[in-house]
């Protein structure tokens, strides 16, 4: 006897590639750790007292109920988890280390780099799931919104003051999309 098809086994719209929310949730799981580590990162670095932490503190939190989204989401879809998690573990530390060891507007400028990534990222994936499955979309849509706040909380807070920020931004974006793509398929 054949399993009953799954809401989330619908074929694809005409002209429309089929939606990968396998891959779509173990990047984004993936991604949700990176930004913990890297707020752990920076938080080692800046400490408890300084006047960024409790911002810091506060978006580290919401990646945190992101990331335990995605965990149970990961869990009930049966999807596999990224290879490269011990390496994003690693990665995703010294990133956040090593920026708020050259200054608190180097951290935030990682922030912003990131969720600029991360907006974008997120919105092409809602594009491309359309209504097909309104669980996930609505998980992306309401995280979209808070990595985007966080966006504009590390350009408040002074991210492009940050030496060599252009560079920075470029660099570090440019980080996080090999990290999506490397995700996505190990």
């Amino acid at each position: 006897m054949t399993p009953a098809p799954s809401p989330h086994d619908k074929a694809p719209r005409p002209g429309r590639r089929a939606a990968d929310r396998a891959s779509m949730v173990r990047v984004d799981q993936a991604g949700e750790y990176g930004a913990v580590r890297i707020y752990a990162g920076q938080l080692a670095v800046l400490g408890d007292r300084h006047p960024m932490s409790r911002e810091i503190s506060h978006m580290a939190a919401q990646e945190e109920r992101h990331r335990a989204h995605f965990d149970a989401m990961i869990a009930q879809r049966g999807v596999r988890p990224t290879l490269l998690q011990p390496f994003w573990h690693v990665a995703g530390f010294a990133l956040g280390a090593a920026t708020a060891l050259i200054g608190p507007e180097a951290a935030m400028a990682c922030t912003a780099a990131i969720e600029t990534e991360i907006d974008d990222h997120y919105g092409q994936q809602l594009d491309e799931l359309g209504n097909d499955d309104p669980e996930l979309s609505e998980a992306i849509a309401d995280f979209r919104a808070e990595e985007v706040e966080h966006r504009e909380a590390a350009l408040k807070a002074g991210a492009e003051s940050a030496p060599a920020y252009p560079l920075l931004f470029g660099m570090i974006r440019l980080g996080c999309r090999a990290a999506i793509a490397l995700s996505r398929r190990y």
